[in-house]
């Protein structure tokens, strides 16, 4: 399979970047992605309003003070708009929706899967993680966000010890009352993942799941550096992610391309980031890619 995509963007790719760079236009785009998005989830049944109403009721300070890590500098590439949502990731209103957001947009991978598009999306990527055979110790779940990922890799691993890690402090406080409600026991931890200050070889499996198309070239090199550091001899970085090769993709129609990108701000970079010579220059050995839907990819490498 492979692993890049042409280094020059498509004359479409490079007309939605010149529309997406008159704010006026890049704002009603962001609108009309998030109201796509909330209509489909309440069309499939997913009560994004009441689910939503009944989090913000909620006091989120505990929560908050026992994640947050008030002297954490934000890297830059993080303090912009992710998600039609103008704060980012550094807000409660992303961090309360997420999941509902989840299930909405993954509802449409498979024909007829629904809201079960997302359960389905991260079963194909664990069955390819379990054929490595390992029976990791300690996971560390990088940009884990409310816990979604977590959650699922705990039921795969019920034995390992399980850190979640995220630039977010609010989405790791909904993470941490999420766990509190399944009665699950996690380390959450707030670090950005270039640089999480975490243990030379404390982990057995570093898995990436849905974030490498969050970030520009140079974080996602950083974090493949970070992630051999942290990962013992025979230790495995895996990654399920958008797949840049997938037909979707190069038939979606401008318009909704357009509300992607407008949601995506580094999705040209991810897209055209050569990830097997990435991570052999970090130190892996070279990645098995393989899909695991017709919209994503599994990407797993081993310490070298």
């Amino acid at each position: 399979m492979s692993t890049t995509t042409s280094k020059s963007p498509e004359l479409a790719s490079r007309l939605v970047n010149g529309l997406l760079g008159v704010k006026p236009l890049a704002n009603l785009a962001k609108n009309q992605a998030r109201k796509m998005m909330v209509k489909r989830a309440e069309k499939l049944g997913i009560p994004w309003t009441e689910t939503v109403d009944k989090l913000q009721k909620r006091d989120w300070e505990e929560d908050w003070q026992a994640v947050v890590n008030p002297d954490l500098a934000y890297p830059k590439y993080y303090l912009t708009s992710f998600h039609a949502y103008d704060e980012g990731n550094l807000s409660w209103k992303p961090a309360l929706e997420v999941e509902s957001a989840a299930l909405a947009v993954h509802s449409g991978i498979w024909e007829g899967a629904g809201i079960q598009g997302d359960s389905k999306l991260r079963q194909s990527y664990h069955e390819i993680v379990q054929e490595l055979d390992i029976h990791p110790r300690d996971i560390l779940d990088i940009g884990c966000s409310a816990g979604m990922s977590s959650f699922a890799l705990q039921k795969l691993y019920p034995d390992a010890k399980l850190t979640g890690l995220d630039l977010s402090p609010y989405f790791l406080a909904v993470a941490r009352y999420n766990a509190q409600e399944r009665s699950v026991d996690i380390n959450w931890h707030h670090a950005p993942a270039e640089a999480t200050g975490l243990p030379d070889q404390s982990f057995d499996l570093v898995s990436a799941c849905l974030l490498f198309h969050e970030l520009p070239q140079k974080a996602a090199k950083e974090i493949f550096i970070e992630a051999r550091r942290l990962l013992r001899p025979g230790g495995y970085l895996s990654i399920m992610d958008m797949n840049p090769a997938s037909e979707a993709y190069r038939k979606m129609p401008a318009y909704i391309f357009t509300l992607l990108k407008s949601t995506e701000p580094y999705l040209d970079q991810y897209f055209n980031l050569d990830i097997s010579q990435a991570l052999e220059a970090a130190g892996f050995t070279t990645p098995t890619i393989r899909s695991n839907s017709p919209r994503h990819r599994t990407i797993i490498a081993q310490v070298r």
